[in-house]
């Protein structure tokens, strides 16, 4: 079942293209990771799939349902209750600065998924008294709690030391053993050939290359992804 499925995505700023005509989809338990240089519409695109952006253009569906079209050259986005109906289907993990003051929401009904990504002891703290790191494992903690079909992550490991970067990447791993969909714009290259069932690489706001890790990141067809790779293992 494709729990996410984009067809012929268009978004622009300001009179500039940002995203080309991108075409993507997510089956149940399948880990998408897209990678790609900085400015090259990963963001972006996570952004327009979460409704934080609206598209200029496109088709977009979740669980099977369609939930915005394109007429006339524009995408039409749902009535409000369509939209909440949609957006029960997926979480959005963004980078550290994602606590808010919904900390007793959160700790008192996510105590299990808080040992899970080992915060129980910080049950009673404030979000003032967390570091980078555990603030970021609240945020998958918030993500999870409200039980989504699929989860998203937006470089969940930016601005952290390689010590706290490690623990977060275990954490998002055991996810994916336990068969969580997740969508994940990531520079951990070998993180991403580690656990993900597809790889999509971006640049200049295109899909240039998509597959398995092993043909993507092992074996790049494109010559924008070979020098893209190679640059990262210098």
């Amino acid at each position: 079942m494709k729990l996410l499925e984009i067809n012929h995505l268009n978004k622009g700023f300001d009179g500039k293209t940002v995203l080309k005509d991108i075409s993507m989809y997510v089956e149940k338990g399948e880990v998408v990771s897209i990678i790609g240089p900085s400015g090259s519409g990963k963001s972006t695109l996570l952004r327009c799939a979460t409704f934080l952006e609206t598209m200029d253009d496109g088709d977009l569906s979740y669980c099977e349902k369609q939930v915005v079209r394109s007429a006339d050259g524009k995408a039409v986005y749902p009535s409000k209750a369509e939209m909440k109906e949609a957006k029960s289907k997926f979480s959005l993990v963004s980078p550290i600065h994602v606590m808010k003051r919904d900390k007793e929401e959160v700790f008192q009904e996510a105590h299990k998924i808080l040992e899970k990504v080992g915060l129980s002891d910080k049950l009673n703290a404030y979000p003032f008294e967390l570091s980078g790191g555990q603030q970021q494992r609240v945020a998958i903690a918030r993500a999870l709690v409200m039980n989504p079909e699929i989860l998203f992550f937006d470089e969940p490991t930016s601005a952290l030391d390689p010590e706290i970067t490690a623990g977060i990447l275990r954490i998002m791993k055991e996810l994916a053993e336990e068969k969580m969909t997740m969508v994940i714009v990531t520079h951990e290259i070998d993180f991403a050939k580690a656990v993900s069932d597809r790889v999509i690489f971006m640049d200049g706001g295109l899909i240039v290359e998509q597959g398995k890790p092993s043909d993507v990141i092992d074996n790049p067809k494109h010559e924008r992804t070979k020098a893209f790779l190679k640059k990262l293992s210098v």
